[in-house]
C-alpha cells in the first residue's frame, strides 16, 4: 500500500516533485558539458542551464501555488515547501556557477570542477529516482545512504580543491574567482544533501 494514499489524484505533489529532479538532471547534465568543453566556450551551456532553471522556477512557482489551494496535502505543508524550495535551490546554484565561470571569463574549467560537476550529477540521479518512489518509499534508504556518501566525497574534493588553490595558484585573482566558483559547487552538493534529509525526515512522520 502506498504510504500517501489518502490525497485526491488531481492535489498529488510527487509527480511535480519528479519534474523537479528531472530539471535538477538536465541542468547537471549541462554542467558536466560544460566544464568538459575543452574549448571553452561557455556561454551557450550557460544559457541552456539559465533556461532550465527558468522552467524549474515556474514549477516551484506551481507548487506554491498548489499548496494554498489544497485543503488535504500528502505530508506537513511546510515539508512540502521546504522540499521544494530545497530541490529549486540545486539548480539555482548549478546555474550560479556556470553564470559565474562567464562573468569571471573562465575560459579553462579544473579537474576539481569536473569532478564536482560529476557528484552534482550522480546526487541528480539518485534524487531522481528517490522521488519517483516516494509514494512507495519501500528500498528507499540504500539511495539516501548514497546521497550522504556523495555528499562526503563533495566535502573531499572541496576542501582539497581550496587547499590546492592557495598552495599553487600564484594569481591572486584566479584564487578569488575559482573559491567562488568552488563553494557555489560545494553548495549545490550540500542541497542535495538537504533534499535526503527533508525526505528522510518525512518518512519517518508517516510511519
Amino acid at each position: 500500500m502506498p504510504l500517501f494514499n489518502f490525497l485526491p489524484r488531481e492535489e498529488q505533489y510527487f509527480s511535480l516533485f519528479s519534474q523537479m529532479t528531472s530539471y535538477i538532471y538536465d541542468a547537471s547534465r549541462a554542467l558536466v558539458e560544460m566544464v568538459s568543453d575543452k574549448d571553452g566556450e561557455y556561454e551557450e551551456h550557460a544559457r541552456r542551464i539559465k533556461s532550465i532553471e527558468h522552467e524549474c522556477d515556474e514549477l516551484t512557482h506551481t507548487v506554491s501555488t498548489r499548496l494554498n489551494k489544497s485543503f488535504i496535502t500528502p505530508f506537513d505543508r511546510e515539508d512540502i515547501y521546504l522540499m521544494s524550495s530545497a530541490l529549486d535551490d540545486i539548480v539555482d546554484l548549478i546555474n550560479d556557477t556556470a553564470r559565474a565561470m562567464v562573468m569571471y571569463g573562465v575560459h579553462e574549467s579544473t579537474p576539481h570542477a569536473r569532478r564536482f560537476a560529476d557528484v552534482i550529477q550522480r546526487m541528480a540521479v539518485e534524487l531522481h529516482e528517490i522521488v519517483k518512489t516516494l509514494e512507495r518509499p519501500n528500498g528507499i534508504s540504500p539511495r539516501l545512504v548514497e546521497l550522504h556518501r556523495l555528499e562526503n566525497e563533495g566535502d573531499d574534493i572541496y576542501h582539497t580543491a581550496i587547499a590546492e588553490l592557495f598552495h599553487n595558484e600564484p594569481d591572486p585573482l584566479t584564487v578569488i574567482k575559482w573559491k567562488d566558483i568552488y563553494e557555489k559547487l560545494e553548495s549545490a552538493v550540500d542541497r542535495c544533501e538537504n533534499v535526503a534529509n527533508i525526505i528522510e525526515s518525512v518518512i519517518i512522520k508517516h510511519t
